[in-house]
């Protein structure tokens, strides 16, 4: 399903797409080729096991063993997650039911059996589309749609499942606020809502996207609608054989075991108010297998399914904005699991299944008896700790503790980070908090008094990430100095540790060096991606030094991100081998999603640090090809044009782009330089002027209008940059450009107060200790 904030996190990819390209694209000249690399076979790649043979079979043939099981997943989400248009499936009104958005009257209606509808096309022109599929079953259900080439595309207009007294039977768009057209990134027929790369794989069992570059068209293949039994348990032809009597076959011939919870129980203590497991966790299975679909990641290779570790077939985001609050809560759609891997019940070895009936996928008790499983009810289940009435909703262990968030207009989903509120971050921090979900009238410093008079002594005046990594992420000064100490808190969660990890600004010093080295080295293969993403800042020589060993990592994930940021950097012939055979996973993985531009600028970023410039170029043009509406690519071909003085050209480009995103401000921003350059200073300042007046907060785009207009026009240049440093108090930039340009326009008490300034930040900045001796 379509991602809710779709565009903030698309204009947050677009961001980071340019952070890549601005290191390729100012360094390409003078990176070293290498060869491309070569095939790689099963035999150079020893440590990887054959497959278990086993085949798909459907679930229907689990159910003469596995009645009951099989039951209950009858009535699940599961089941339903993707089924054919039928009389049966289709919970929508098609009896000539009409729904009107940003002007555009769409028709739903019935036909021979068949279910359509009349709305805007990619052309914006009204046609007729057949459904063939339904998509869900509650709160919401959405429908697919052919657009040829074996492409099926999510209708933004869904049907609300709840009852009418709810608020529901009726159709509705997923964004109401948004006035979507033909044009925009988030219409239905856009790459955002193509079901074959954003859906599939969530939606139906042991998927094969089928994508062929040539005819840009797909092949998607399936065993089986909906989330089946083998979507979780692996092909089941083997374990028919063991059931019929090979008894010899290793685990019944199934490829995983989901043993986490057999054997044990949960036990309480005398001297114990929550109860723990009677044997440690084990090797998390289970959750690996639930994260293939609950949670925020990216596909490295098809598979999973068939057996094999997570982190082979799937990168997982971190916690990042946009798609988490500083404090580690929700923000966008991240679908749970980075979610629980915060919580304590995660440590302590809670697995969903404890909570959740895996098959039919109903809790395990209702209200606050769930929570009692482990929690004493007499400690807990009373007014003495959650200070509310009882059987009041302020009662319910949830909504204190598992907050909820509304995507996709009518779709709430439960914060899995199960923690303990914390008004006093969101007074500090901004970040939501459970207290204020329901006391809207009050403010956050209202409620954390209150919890500071409940729990003088309580959770709440623990240190907490948040801080941290809000510090770092604005550049505070201090803010690396947090990270480095944070990293050494014992109890961190593995997601938090890796998220700090990425944020880390690595120096090559020796300090830097051994902190990055045990992470590196370290046996959870999060930590070392968190690691490798914090080596994309550090220089070529502090990459070409750690980052070697990672390309024989045991996960796929691993040793392909190691090898995106090491393919333009001359190795050891020791270490050639290694990055021939990493660098080719990657670029598997780029050839699976080659439909997508945002892949196909990975691509050409990838082939400029391969000294390959025509290549990128190619890359580029072929992305804007399948995309028009790719700001990224835009951006990236226009500095490679620039870095091979094509200025005119780009130009041209950047003109064609803002005919398609005439709001894009990074676009009239990069006009804006090029008119400058070829010396067109008034139409060049006229595009730097609608970049910020569209993105007033992004500090590049007031920086460089700043920069512009200071020689004609200075005391406008000092409004803008003291209006950014507001935003930004500690971008270096900003206050060395503020302070110098008081300097040279005699605001003499403005210039020492942004040198002063910018010392504390940085009291070996060259140009501020040369400046302030001058007062």
């Amino acid at each position: 399903m379509a991602l809710s904030q779709l565009r903030r996190y698309w204009w947050a990819s677009i961001l980071a797409v340019l952070v890549l390209g601005i290191v390729a694209g100012g360094g390409w000249l003078a990176a070293r080729p290498i060869d491309a690399p070569a095939v790689v076979s099963a035999a150079e790649r020893p440590d990887q096991a054959a497959p278990v043979p086993a085949e798909f079979i459907g679930s229907h043939r689990c159910v003469a063993c596995h009645a009951d099981q099989h039951r209950a997943w009858q009535s699940s989400q599961h089941a339903h997650a993707m089924t054919h248009a039928s009389e049966q499936s289709v919970l929508g009104d098609f009896d000539d039911a009409t729904f009107e958005y940003n002007g555009v009257n769409s028709r739903f209606y019935r036909r021979d059996g068949g279910f359509f509808v009349h709305t805007d096309g990619a052309d914006g022109e009204l046609r007729e589309f057949e459904v063939l599929y339904t998509f869900g079953l509650e709160p919401l259900q959405q429908y697919l749609v052919d657009l040829g080439g074996g492409r099926l595309q999510a209708l933004s207009i869904a049907w609300d499942c709840r009852l009418a007294d709810q608020g529901g039977q009726r159709w509705f768009h997923i964004y109401p606020d948004e006035a979507v057209s033909h044009r925009d990134i988030l219409h239905w027929t856009r790459p955002s809502q193509n079901w074959n790369f954003m859906c599939a794989d969530c939606h139906v069992t042991d998927f094969r996207k089928g994508y062929d570059p040539q005819a840009d068209s797909f092949d998607s293949r399936w065993s089986e609608l909906g989330v089946g039994c083998e979507a979780c348990h692996g092909p089941g032809s083997a374990h028919l054989r063991w059931a019929d009597g090979e008894l010899e076959l290793a685990d019944k011939g199934l490829l995983r075991q989901f043993d986490e919870r057999q054997g044990m129980h949960w036990l309480f203590e005398l001297e114990r108010v929550t109860a723990r497991r009677s044997v440690p966790p084990g090797e998390a299975v289970e959750q690996a297998v639930c994260a293939q679909c609950h949670s925020m990641r990216s596909q490295v290779a098809e598979g999973f399914q068939h057996g094999g570790a997570l982190l082979d077939h799937y990168r997982p985001e971190l916690l990042r904005d946009p798609l988490y609050h500083p404090d580690g809560q929700q923000r966008e759609e991240v679908f749970i699991s980075g979610s629980f891997a915060q919580s304590k019940m995660h440590a302590a070895g809670v697995t969903c299944s404890d909570c959740h009936e895996p098959h039919g996928q109903q809790l395990r008790a209702e209200g606050n008896a769930l929570c009692a499983t482990c929690h004493s009810a007499a400690q807990f289940d009373q007014p003495s700790h959650h200070f509310h009435p009882a059987d009041s909703s302020g009662a319910q262990c949830v909504n204190c503790h598992m907050p909820q968030t509304r995507y996709m207009v009518i779709d709430s989903r439960r914060d899995h980070q199960l923690a303990v509120p914390r008004p006093d971050i969101s007074a500090s921090l901004g970040t939501p908090n459970a207290c204020n979900a329901c006391h809207v009238e009050r403010t956050a410093d209202w409620s954390a008094e209150q919890v500071a008079g409940w729990y003088p002594q309580g959770q709440w005046r623990e240190a907490h990430f948040a801080s941290v990594l809000a510090a770092a992420d604005a550049g505070e000064p201090g803010g690396q100095a947090a990270l480095r100490a944070l990293l050494q808190e014992p109890q961190l969660a593995t997601v938090v540790r890796a998220s700090a990890l990425a944020r880390l600004q690595p120096e090559d010093t020796p300090q830097a060096r051994e902190l990055l080295t045990g992470q590196l080295a370290s046996p959870d293969p999060q930590i070392r991606l968190g690691a490798v993403v914090a080596l994309e800042q550090a220089s070529p020589s502090l990459q070409r030094l750690l980052l070697p060993p990672l390309l024989d990592d045991e996960l796929r994930s691993v040793r392909s991100a190691a090898a995106r940021l090491l393919a333009g950097t001359p190795l050891p012939p020791a270490d050639q081998a290694a990055l021939r055979r990493a660098l080719q996973e990657y670029e598997m993985e780029l050839t699976l999603h080659a439909e997508r531009a945002d892949y196909l600028n990975q691509r050409a970023l990838l082939r400029l640090q391969q000294q390959r410039p025509q290549e990128a170029e190619q890359q580029w043009r072929l992305a804007l090809q399948r995309d028009p509406l790719h700001s990224a690519s835009y951006l990236n071909l226009a500095d490679l044009l620039r870095a091979q003085a094509r200025e005119s050209e780009a130009e041209r480009l950047l003109r064609t782009a803002l005919e398609h995103l005439p709001d894009e401000a990074m676009l009239h921003n990069a006009l804006g330089l090029s008119l400058v350059r070829q010396q067109q200073h008034a139409q060049g300042l006229a595009s730097l002027q609608q970049a910020y007046k569209l993105r007033p907060e992004d500090r590049r785009i007031a920086y460089v209008l700043a920069v512009a207009l200071e020689p004609e026009d200075p005391t406008a240049a000092l409004n803008i940059l003291e209006q950014a440093i507001e935003r930004h108090p500690h971008d270096q930039n900003l206050l060395w450009a503020a302070a110098s340009f008081s300097w040279r326009h005699d605001q003499l008490p403005q210039a020492r107060q942004y040198v002063q300034q910018l010392l504390e930040l940085e009291p070996e900045h060259r140009g501020g200790r040369a400046l302030l001796k001058q007062f």
